[in-house]
C-alpha cells in the first residue's frame, strides 16, 4: 500500500489544488510503479507558515512566501 505525504504551507492552497495533487500523486504511482490506485494514500499536511523556514530564515520574517521566486 503506497503512502504519499505532501507538505505545503497553510497560505491559499485551495480545495481544488489539494484534488489535483490527490489526483497527480496517485497517477504518477500509477505510471512510475504501476500501482493500484484503490490502494494509495495520499497525505497533506497544511504547515503553519511559522514553522517553514528557507534559506536559514522564516520567509514571513522577510515579507516572503516560501516557493519558486516570480521571475
Amino acid at each position: 500500500m503506497p503512502f504519499i505525504n505532501i507538505k505545503v504551507t497553510d497560505t491559499n492552497i485551495t480545495l481544488e489544488q489539494k484534488q489535483r495533487l490527490i489526483a497527480g500523486a496517485t497517477q504518477l504511482l500509477v505510471d512510475v510503479l504501476d500501482k493500484d490506485p484503490k490502494y494509495t494514500h495520499v497525505l497533506i499536511d497544511e504547515v503553519p507558515l511559522d514553522n517553514w523556514g528557507v534559506n536559514g530564515a522564516l520567509p514571513r520574517s522577510e515579507g516572503k512566501t516560501p516557493g519558486p521566486s516570480a521571475s
